[in-house]
């Protein structure tokens, strides 16, 4: 069987049933990379950062003590404003260059930008550091005294947070500039190397997604290379990518060990706003559900393959079955916006303005940006959404998914720059929201057993590998670096860990072959963001539980849903949940969101009779 269609192919196909597929309109953040608008708002952010740092470096603590709060609340109105102005041209830049990096004009553009604008945030520093130096008891008081001053409680509660953790000044400015040749080199090593790969796949020679895409091949033969040639390619660099892990393991550890964190994902905790007792109830009860979950489905899916048990490379193979036709672009809006449009009118609305007035970047073109994101860019602007659509099924659920992070990106720019960004854990909610008010959309309009067994088999399987997989990944993380806490780990040592936690949570239906072991070394959350992973099942199993709310609620639900993502940065979890009879400390909560997956995987053993 022929390698699947390339990209070019598949959007020429799209192209073809309803023409050229929008792309994006920078001009509401500046006309062109020419524009004498930036020019002129570097230099001014330039020269208000300096004259902030000379009015206020080492005068908060004076001003919070002053009568009313003394200038503290004019301080942050300007940090605000000074974020806003750095934060457009930021934006505009990083769009600018994911919609082509290839052009060495954009590439350039945005390398000078960032040296810029990181030399103009240098001069803000400061404020943070210095701001949580100052007593709690005098800044409550200086809050109390002063309403505009309160109005940034939220920030400065939030900001407090990090207070423990903090080293003096100077010792944070050298780990912030040591960072570039310790933890950011080893990084670039990391990315560099793995673009550099190359994978032999039957006398073709493709890079890694090409190579990865293949394990979704309909041929088996297919995928069983594709799994072959990662194997070797892997094997042939496991001493360097032991080494970059026993690295950033050991720094890490250095870095938690000045600032006093005494757990290995604390510093991730805290960065997430999420206690560590909250993310060890998501862990266990994810652990607990595999039998139920991974364990049943991959069952299922042996069978339905015709096969004893599926091997790795098996794990995201379609399902047998008639191919399905492409969807034009304008279904997909259709399909999307009627959606949530049946949940509420207003949300349908905010959504309709990404297709209409330009906020969407949506062909696939040489040099764009790979995958699907909503970027929020300034409060005074609008958010821009990046998708790469082919047509297919799962970039409508992409679609879907984005628009909800547009949606809650527009409604939390009421909040200002400081206090509009969520943590990650909650920055979920309204994309995974999105996508499962379309998926239950679809499944309502689809009748046919087969079409309804693929569609809720491609649903389990983004979940089994949104929540499982991620949850496996993290307990992978905190086995190796509680590990490397006791000395350097050996290849073998790395392979074996991650050998046992992903077969406790694929179970007895995946077999996993000499090889793979090594599979491991490729996910880059790993080297970028140690913890990281475990908020995508955060923010899943968190959607299905409201979810469930949703369904069995009477009125009232999607004001409260509007308030939460009104909300932004400004409430904790604990707070946002409230109002939906949710915590978020409680297992039942997360067995609640676990119980969908499953409620889903018993539609599917019902479509066996």
């Amino acid at each position: 069987m022929p390698f699947r269609t390339s990209a070019s192919e598949a959007t020429a196909r799209v192209q073809s049933l309803d023409g050229p597929l929008p792309e994006w309109n920078l001009a509401d953040l500046y006309e062109s990379p020419d524009s004498e608008r930036i020019g002129a708002d570097l230099a001014e952010a330039g020269r208000r950062a300096l004259a902030f740092q000379e009015r206020f470096r080492g005068k908060l603590a004076q001003e919070a003590a002053s009568p009313g709060g003394g200038a503290l609340a004019e301080a942050l109105a300007e940090l605000e404003a000074l974020e806003e102005l750095l934060g457009r041209l930021a934006s505009y830049a990083g769009l600018l260059y994911a919609g082509d990096t290839a052009s060495p004009r954009n590439a350039k553009f945005y390398g000078d930008m960032q040296g810029r604008l990181t030399d103009i945030s240098a001069r803000l520093l400061f404020f943070s550091l210095e701001l949580n130096g100052i007593e709690d008891a005098v800044v409550d008081r200086a809050m109390e005294a002063n309403a505009a001053l309160a109005h940034y409680r939220p920030w400065i509660v939030d900001l407090r947070q990090d207070k423990p953790f903090q080293l003096e000044e100077r010792v944070e400015e050298l780990f912030l500039e040591k960072s570039v040749t310790g933890q950011g080199a080893w990084n670039r090593l990391f990315d560099e190397t793995m673009t550099a790969l190359r994978f032999d796949v039957d006398g073709r020679t493709l890079a890694l997604e090409e190579t990865l895409n293949l394990l979704q091949d309909e041929n088996r033969d297919v995928r069983r290379k594709a799994s072959e040639a990662l194997t070797k390619v892997f094997s042939q660099n496991l001493r360097l990518f032991t080494l970059v892990t026993n690295t950033l393991a050991k720094d890490k550890e250095i870095s938690d060990r000045w600032r006093g964190f005494s757990d290995v994902a604390d510093s991730r905790h805290l960065a997430n706003r999420v206690e560590r007792e909250v993310v060890d109830a998501l862990a266990t009860a994810v652990q607990a559900s595999y039998p139920a979950i991974s364990h049943r489905y991959y069952a299922l899916k042996s069978r339905w393959l015709g096969l004893e048990r599926l091997e790795s490379y098996d794990r995201n193979a379609p399902l047998p079955g008639p191919k399905r036709n492409d969807i034009p672009w304008r279904e997909a809006r259709e399909t999307v916006l009627s959606a949530y449009a049946g949940f509420s009118s207003d949300m349908a609305e905010i959504a309709s303005r990404f297709f209409d007035r330009g906020w969407i970047d949506a062909g696939v073109r040489p040099g764009k940006s790979p995958g699907a994101f909503a970027h929020p860019t300034v409060p005074s602007a609008h958010p821009y959404v990046l998708v790469n659509y082919m047509g297919k099924q799962r970039d409508v659920m992409t679609l879907a998914h984005e628009l909800g992070h547009g949606v809650h990106q527009v409604l939390a720019a009421e909040q200002g720059a400081l206090m509009a960004p969520t943590p990650l854990t909650l920055a979920e909610t309204a994309s995974v929201f999105g996508e499962m008010l379309t998926f239950r959309s679809l499944l309502e309009r689809t009748t046919g057993k087969t079409e309804r067994r693929a569609l809720l088999a491609s649903k389990v399987e983004d979940m089994i590998n949104t929540v499982v997989r991620q949850i496996a990944f993290y307990l992978f993380e905190r086995r190796v670096h509680e590990a490397r806490r006791e000395g350097e780990l050996t290849s073998e040592e790395i392979g074996r860990i991650w050998r046992e936690v992903q077969a406790e949570s694929l179970g007895p239906s995946i077999h996993l072959g000499p090889g793979y072991e090594t599979f491991w070394t490729y996910v880059p959350h790993f080297v970028h963001s140690p913890f990281y992973v475990y908020a995508y099942a955060f923010g899943d199993c968190l959607v299905n539980s409201l979810y469930a709310v949703y369904q069995g609620s009477e009125e009232g639900f999607q004001e409260k849903y509007f308030a939460m993502l009104r909300a932004g940065g400004t409430k904790h979890h604990s707070q946002l949940l409230a109002p939906f009879g949710l915590d978020a400390s409680d297992p039942g909560f997360w067995a609640r969101g676990l119980g969908v997956i499953a409620g889903l995987i018993d539609e599917l053993e019902a479509l066996e009779d």
